[in-house]
């Protein structure tokens, strides 16, 4: 957890250190979320749930090296389908991205791959749930790491397909029975169809 948190104050101080003449960029970021629940054990079904993600974004790009860094706020919806219920919760996100984009030969579109920590805060759903004889409970603050690959089309439309890896319990699971106590903790995983405006 402190690897993370540190990793993204890093970045945030490279950043601020960047020469004047970089490429700074200033946009706006939104898309469709998949995600689900990985609990340490497979207590009962679920399925994926599907929600969005928007917010502002930055992206600063080092010139003559293809390589930028990119650091977003986003409001985003997560959470696990369990036994037809859809359980939901509202984050802000703020991942912290390494970008690369080759210098391919191709008019208009430049490739990019990306990767980097991302950290959220829950600010919206409820906080516990009673879902047959167990009791599913919502952490207040989840971090992972994200790989993504997309593309950029003429210089200000960015589309791409990231995956989000959860490192932290997001979510912790006790069975109320008296005769078969037991606890477990989730994970959140899931994919992001993106796509960003930039100015």
């Amino acid at each position: 957890m402190k690897k993370i948190v540190g990793g993204l104050l890093i970045g945030l101080l490279l950043m601020v250190a960047v020469p004047a003449k970089s490429q700074i960029r200033f946009g706006v970021r939104g898309g469709i979320n998949i995600s689900s629940v990985h609990f340490s054990d497979d207590i009962y079904d679920k399925s994926n749930v599907t929600g969005y993600h928007i917010g502002p974004m930055m992206e600063v790009g080092i010139p003559y090296t293809g390589v930028a860094v990119e650091l977003a706020a986003l409001y985003s919806q997560k959470g696990v389908e369990a036994f037809d219920e859809d359980i939901k919760n509202d984050y802000i996100d703020i991942p912290l991205s390494l970008k690369w984009k080759p210098g391919l030969p191709i008019p208009l579109v430049k490739p990019c791959l990306l990767a980097g920590p991302y950290i959220g805060f829950r600010v919206g759903g409820d906080k516990v749930w009673n879902v047959m004889s167990d009791q599913l409970s919502t952490k207040a603050f989840n971090a992972g790491l994200n790989f993504g690959f997309g593309a950029e089309l003429f210089n200000h439309l960015q589309i791409g397909l990231n995956y989000g890896l959860g490192l932290t319990n997001n979510y912790g699971i006790e069975r109320i029975s008296l005769s078969n106590p037991s606890g477990k903790d989730g994970k959140s995983r899931g994919w992001a169809v993106t796509a960003a405006i930039l100015f």
